[in-house]
């Protein structure tokens, strides 16, 4: 059989519900899965490579990918531009890599807009007391900043609708463990090898 083409996963939640530290975990455990390199209009930093970090690029190239619709989605932070290149994510799949990206929530509902056939999945804290914990374990914060975060979760979990799985973050071992179960799923899914099978039974 033809090799299956890879699938996207777009990975989100609300700030400090642990989402780098669960994609770093599955990672190391997974290693077919293809993080999904941002392009960004900030400088190179020492030690980073273009490609590899980021892909680096002027405003105005950032500005003609958004016109031309190249990215699946961006944004802006701090003066600069941020986003998810097309054609990498595409070319990826083509060769039979799952893409995997870790996006904040309004990120992943541009990428519904703008990409058919992901996977989107919601990583969810226990509790917002649980996630007020975190935050503030985190010490950087101040108690203005925690209440505002908190206040943006409760709005980030109402956009749950746009997603098809929704993890609960209560270990992480236990979080990497449901997501293996949905790429394992997904993979099986009739929608996307019955092609396939039909092929072998026309070869016979």
């Amino acid at each position: 059989m033809n090799q299956q083409k890879g699938i996207l996963y777009i990975l989100s939640g609300p700030s400090g519900v642990g989402k780098g530290t669960v994609r770093e975990r599955l990672f190391a455990k997974s290693p077919n899965l293809q993080y999904s390199i941002s392009a960004t209009t900030r400088p190179i930093r020492s030690g980073e490579a273009d490609g590899k970090d980021y892909f680096f690029k002027t405003k105005e190239d950032f500005e003609k990918m958004i016109a031309e619709k190249q990215l699946l989605e961006y944004a802006q932070y701090v003066g600069n531009y941020y986003g998810t290149p097309k054609q990498f994510v595409e070319d990826k799949l083509e060769q039979g890599h799952d893409v995997f990206l870790e996006i904040e929530v309004q990120g992943a509902a541009q990428v519904k807009e703008n990409f058919t056939g992901g996977v989107f999945i919601f990583l969810m804290p226990p509790s917002l007391e649980e996630l007020k914990n975190r935050i503030v374990g985190r010490g950087t914060e101040s108690e203005e900043l925690v209440t505002n975060r908190l206040n943006e979760a409760k709005k980030e979990i109402e956009m749950m609708k746009i997603y098809d799985y929704v993890v609960v973050n209560d270990s992480i071992d236990h979080a990497v463990e449901n997501i293996e179960a949905i790429i394992t799923a997904e993979h099986l899914k009739r929608s996307r090898v019955e092609k396939e099978y039909i092929q072998v039974l026309e070869e016979n």
